[in-house]
């Protein structure tokens, strides 16, 4: 009896942690409501995993960001909101006045399957909705893919141009 009941204390304390580790995958849309792939965001020790696996976009090289708004309505993803800044730096890791924490360090490469894939560690951000940069408290925030590329260090959006695809991040509830 008694390790039954130690097992299911173990069972009841490990499941929280087990529900605050689980990724988190965001479905990507373009304007047109097209499948433009999935990012995928999971828990690491120095923060946040990002894998993306983009497609449908136009050839070239992108840039990404996560905005401060969970909407996406297109045709313009203006309800993004501008890029997900909790401690009000400047934008781009070239950026000597620091960068968001919505950014990523380096542009995305679509190849000409209109193809592409990258991953990143985000140091910034957090999964944790009780985290003071957590990407999902408040109904969450969203990832949108621009039309050109990030310069990395122009305020407030790197040049990147429009926004052509998003997803809503969105994540457990404290």
């Amino acid at each position: 009896m008694r390790k039954i009941l130690t097992a299911f204390t173990l069972t009841l304390f490990t499941l929280p942690a087990l529900a605050k580790t689980a990724p988190v995958v965001v479905p990507i849309k373009t304007s047109t409501g097209e499948d433009a792939g999935t990012a995928t965001f999971t828990p690491s020790k120095k923060g946040v995993h990002l894998k993306l696996d983009l497609k449908n976009l136009p050839v070239g090289e992108h840039g990404v960001h996560i905005h401060a708004s969970p909407h996406c309505d297109p045709p313009d993803f203006k309800t993004a909101g501008g890029h997900y800044n909790p401690t009000s730096k400047q934008h781009g890791f070239q950026n000597p006045m620091g960068h968001h924490a919505g950014d990523l360090p380096e542009n995305v490469t679509i190849g000409e399957g209109h193809v592409g894939q990258a991953s990143f560690t985000l140091n910034d951000i957090s999964l944790d909705p009780t985290a003071p940069n957590s990407i999902t408290a408040n109904g969450g925030t969203s990832i949108v893919v621009h039309e050109k590329q990030d310069d990395e260090k122009t305020d407030p959006s790197g040049n990147s141009g429009n926004r052509i695809a998003c997803g809503v991040i969105s994540g457990p509830t404290p």
